[in-house]
């Protein structure tokens, strides 16, 4: 049997980094047994549709060099879902209603399991799975590697193909997995209630069931499921921040799966080569954002200078009208250092921007040492040979000139900081405070 897997994002929306994780591991899953991997855009909730949302996620995954072999948008399907859940009807396994939707955010979810319109024989309306009362349905997880089932009691009758001739969710992922000949579905935990619905889907259409596996939930440090609401966990969002997408894909890829032999860093070649469903993890992983600076560090270090420079161009527009020259010499001077590219603009803005300094941060002596600091530059002489003759601290001497320089107490190393900003500018913000 050939691996068909595929990734069915929807464009409503900022792709979150949980669906960034369900691409990885789906296309790894694929490509490790030389399968095909589909990309498959679920637009059939127009009303939330996001203007640009499908060339969005086809960017994003070209960031990452997330290929894909076949590519279907849903609207393009809807004569495909209309004839499935017609027949679902013709069988006696569907009915068609005409009740009112019902806003759920703002009505609340209906406890009502059986539809009234079930029995009515309706010939016009959404259509909806008549589930029968007391079965049993279940499926063998092969991500939790257990069986999992229901009583079919706690199954509603779900909507299948609205008035409108769109299909739900529940509908089309059946009909489209079974056309595609997806032989491995992957999808987030909070899919899980309603798999039985899949299943009787399945089952009524005479489909084969592929294999189904449903990843862990990403939990915020703080606790519960990490939300879009707490800091940024959009792909983009972590990006325009400054995180590199190698250092996003070995964080993203290790929340929820661990190779055998522990490695940290792949390139997205190795890790096709080591996937092994069998890693994925049981426990639902955290969202640790100081191992994410860690990946992050570890691969702005690896690039080359001009490659950083660029990048540090692209985030800080300030930074990018400094001479060239001095622009290699901050990048060098920050690549060290630095945990995100756009720390330059919190690191660096010293360089371009005369600090409005809080004398608050000054030593109480730092009228004294700005003053011997200027004369020392002034006549290039060694800072350390003047705090020998002036029996200076040198923790407080250098950290008044820190802060008379740049307006803060951390920044890059402040002599070669004073090199790079120059002699004149450097006496100019010293006497300022005096």
């Amino acid at each position: 049997m050939k691996i068909r897997t595929r990734f069915a994002p929807s464009p409503t929306g900022s792709m979150h980094i949980g669906n960034l994780r369900t691409a990885f591991y789906a296309y790894a899953l694929a490509k490790h047994e030389k399968g095909d991997f589909i990309l498959r855009v679920e637009d059939t909730d127009k009303k939330r549709e996001k203007a640009g949302g499908v060339e969005d996620i086809q960017r994003l995954l070209g960031i990452f060099n997330i290929k894909w072999d076949e590519f279907y948008i849903q609207s393009e399907r809807l004569e495909l879902y209309k004839k499935s859940a017609e027949k679902l009807v013709e069988k006696g396994y569907a009915f068609y209603c005409q009740c009112e939707a019902k806003n759920a955010k703002e009505e609340g979810f209906s406890d009502q399991l059986r539809d009234p319109c079930r029995d009515k024989k309706l010939t016009s309306g959404a259509i909806k799975l008549k589930v029968p009362d007391n079965e049993g349905i279940g499926f063998a997880d092969f991500v939790l590697n257990k069986k999992v089932s229901w009583s079919t009691n706690v199954v509603g009758d779900a909507t299948l193909l609205k008035s409108d001739g769109f299909p739900t969710y529940h509908l089309a992922v059946v009909v489209d997995d079974h056309d595609m000949k997806i032989s491995h579905v992957l999808r987030g935990h909070d899919w899980m209630p309603s798999t039985p619905i899949h299943l009787l889907v399945y089952k009524y259409l005479e489909y084969e069931v592929p294999e189904i596996g449903h990843l862990t939930d990403i939990l915020d440090p703080e606790g519960g499921k990490l939300s879009k609401r707490k800091g940024s966990t959009s792909v983009d969002g972590l990006l325009n921040e400054g995180y590199l997408p190698e250092a996003l894909f070995n964080f993203v890829i290790l929340l929820g799966w661990a190779p055998k032999n522990n490695k940290e860093v792949f390139s997205l070649e190795e890790f096709v080569k080591e996937f092994d469903p069998l890693g994925f993890q049981k426990s639902n992983p955290i969202f640790n954002s100081e191992k994410l600076d860690w990946f992050n560090g570890y691969y702005i270090r690896q690039l080359k200078l001009e490659d950083l420079n660029n990048k540090f161009q692209s985030l800080s527009p300030d930074f990018g009208k400094l001479e060239i020259s001095k622009q290699l010499e901050i990048s060098k001077l920050l690549q060290e250092r630095i945990k995100k590219i756009s720390d330059v603009n919190i690191l660096a803005k010293f360089f371009w921007e005369r600090p409005d300094v809080d004398k608050s941060l000054l030593g109480e002596n730092f009228k004294e040492h700005l003053s011997e600091i200027i004369k020392a530059i002034e006549n290039n002489r060694d800072l350390m040979e003047v705090i020998k003759e002036n029996n200076f601290k040198t923790g407080d001497f250098f950290m008044d000139l820190r802060v008379a320089i740049t307006g803060a107490k951390f920044t890059p190393p402040i002599n070669e900081s004073i090199e790079i900003l120059g002699k004149e500018e450097a006496i100019t913000r010293l006497k300022s405070l005096l």
